[in-house]
């Protein structure tokens, strides 16, 4: 009998922005890199890099982005560790784009010869079915492969909207954000690619080189001038899925499993819970169970309960945090270092590191995960007195809170 033939290796990238994009995550961003914010008690980076470490050959995890490497050492050296497989963080100077980023750090990627890249976007929570993507990139025998969803057309103009051959999956084609109705399936931010992704990026940058060498007609010449795109900016919406479509080189594989865009704190708590019910399926040993549990919880082991308090659906309680007797606690995220001290309740909420809520206190929001005040945020180290009600507001860090507020942003 032969022998099989072994698999091709793979490397995974994750792009995962810098201290400049999530600007809207905050006040949560203010001392933590967004992508090692914690959702179902793991850091935001951690799901798809669990996911990753499920591909067959995967030879290296590679996180792209802006912030300082400091920012990811401890988490890169540690995750490595528990995963045997190596994740190495790497820095973009300047911004090259979603395509320029990789092909920046071409000779890394090519350095374990891989068949195939993933490539990820950090702030996308869903299943990441890559292992079923990449044999179906791999039927398909085109260039790249794109993760695909089909949503309700009164958003789908948010994301990357998109038309398949619905027999064969091939782009046919796509367009970004775009201004008047084009489909309901949506790009969602997870690609399959074979090394030839660099030449097409290459040919983007080649050919903004020759068209800044030649004499450009007056037209042209206004067209350049409004649109004046740095030659290694690459992008890989615009400037490779778009053109590419339709010429047999991209295909997609659609999930009818959940995924959602994490651009918010009220997302990130959305999200949270997504996590924490898929637990139920792949992983119901990281669950707290008891008689005080409902529904899906996480607690970490270092965390201390009261059996008294009442806990869920849907919370994530983080390392050495404290919850005291009485406590109600449904629909939250509690970070490390938390105090909820006697029969206080938090409802659709995210509590700071190293908050307290003192006794009979209420933080409380609305449950409206898109609205900015949707939820109720505590920054690091606020202090919420007894017997104060907090809603629907935004506090920034080391506030002391002796009153009820309602609905503000707290400076």
């Amino acid at each position: 009998m032969a022998p099989e033939l072994s698999e091709g290796k793979t490397v995974a990238v994750i792009m995962v922005g810098g201290p400049t994009k999530g600007t809207r995550f905050r006040p949560l961003s203010l001392n933590l890199a967004k992508p090692l914010f914690p959702l179902a008690g793991q850091p935001m980076v951690h799901h798809p890099i669990l996911s990753c470490k499920k591909i067959p050959n995967l030879a290296h995890i590679f996180l792209i982005g802006f912030y300082e490497e400091r920012e990811f050492s401890v988490y890169c050296s540690a995750i490595s560790n528990e995963l045997k497989i190596p994740v190495r963080y790497l820095r973009e100077e300047k911004a090259h784009g979603s395509a320029g980023g990789l092909h920046n750090f071409k000779e890394l990627l090519m350095e374990y010869c891989p068949e195939n890249i993933i490539v990820l976007n950090c702030d996308v929570c869903c299943s990441f079915p890559l292992k079923e993507m990449l044999d179906a990139h791999k039927a398909h025998g085109g260039m790249g492969t794109l993760l695909v969803k089909k949503v309700s057309p009164d958003v789908a103009s948010q994301f990357g909207e998109l038309v398949a051959d619905p027999h064969s999956g091939e782009l046919l084609h796509y367009a970004e954000k775009p201004e008047t109705f084009v489909s309901d399936h949506i790009n969602c931010g997870v690609y399959m690619f074979t090394p030839d992704i660099f030449k097409a990026i290459a040919d983007v940058s080649t050919s903004r080189k020759d068209r800044a060498l030649r004499r450009l007609n007056s037209f042209e010449a206004l067209q350049s001038a409004t649109k004046s795109i740095p030659t290694d900016f690459v992008r890989l919406d615009q400037d490779i899925l778009t053109p590419l479509a339709g010429k047999k080189q991209l295909y997609t594989f659609e999930t009818a499993d959940f995924w959602e865009q994490i651009k918010t704190p009220g997302m990130s708590l959305r999200c949270s819970s997504l996590y924490l019910e898929e637990y139920r399926r792949t992983s119901p040993d990281l669950l707290a169970k008891g008689d005080n549990i409902i529904g899906d919880v996480f607690i970490h082991p270092s965390a201390r309960i009261h059996p008294s308090a009442k806990i869920g659906p849907n919370v994530s309680i983080s390392a050495n945090a404290r919850i005291g007797p009485g406590a109600r606690l449904i629909g939250c995220i509690i970070l490390d270092d938390v105090e909820i001290k006697d029969n206080a309740v938090v409802m659709h909420s995210i509590v700071g590191w190293k908050s307290t809520v003192g006794r009979w206190s209420r933080v409380q929001g609305g449950g409206d995960y898109n609205s900015k005040l949707g939820i109720a945020i505590l920054g690091e180290d606020v202090c919420v007195e007894d017997e104060v009600v907090v809603v629907n507001c935004i506090v920034l860090p080391h506030k002391n809170l002796n009153q009820s507020v309602l609905e503000e942003i707290i400076l």
